[in-house]
């Protein structure tokens, strides 16, 4: 195993900005579904699954816009309560939309996500968790409702 090795005892002195993480910035897109106002999310980096994630958010309704690292989510007008096979299936997180359409509106009918190419990773755990909280889950024809 390979190991570094560092000699110190000076003080580090620097600035640097981290860049944005998918895997933080996917719940947080998906949370902001939960509220009806307008979201401002700082840092997000430019990948595919944050565009599909835009994608998702604009066919639930909400208006999204970004420049640079910044994204803008106004979810005042979410008019469809359904996240489709065709926009989720090369991306797992979209399992993230259940949580917050069925806080915000009590239903929700959301695709069960594509494969993945780690391996299988079934969502029962957020069903379950769900369920705990008082959901009535129901998987049928591939849509979980």
């Amino acid at each position: 195993m390979d190991k570094l090795l560092i000699q110190g005892g000076n003080p580090i002195y620097g600035k640097f900005t981290p860049s944005g993480s998918k895997n933080s910035a996917l719940p947080i897109i998906f949370a902001t579904l939960a509220t009806g106002g307008i979201v401002k999310i700082k840092n997000s980096p430019k990948l595919f699954d944050v565009s599909t994630a835009i994608r998702v958010m604009s066919s639930l309704g909400s208006k999204a816009s970004h420049d640079f690292e910044d994204l803008v989510f106004d979810n005042s007008n979410i008019n469809n309560l359904t996240v489709e096979y065709e926009l989720v299936k090369t991306m797992r997180a979209a399992i993230l939309t259940l949580g917050p359409l069925l806080a915000r509106f009590g239903e929700a009918k959301v695709s069960l996500p594509g494969g993945c190419a780690i391996g299988v990773r079934p969502v029962d755990l957020h069903l379950k968790a769900l369920t705990e909280l008082g959901a009535e889950i129901t998987v049928k024809n591939g849509y979980i409702y």
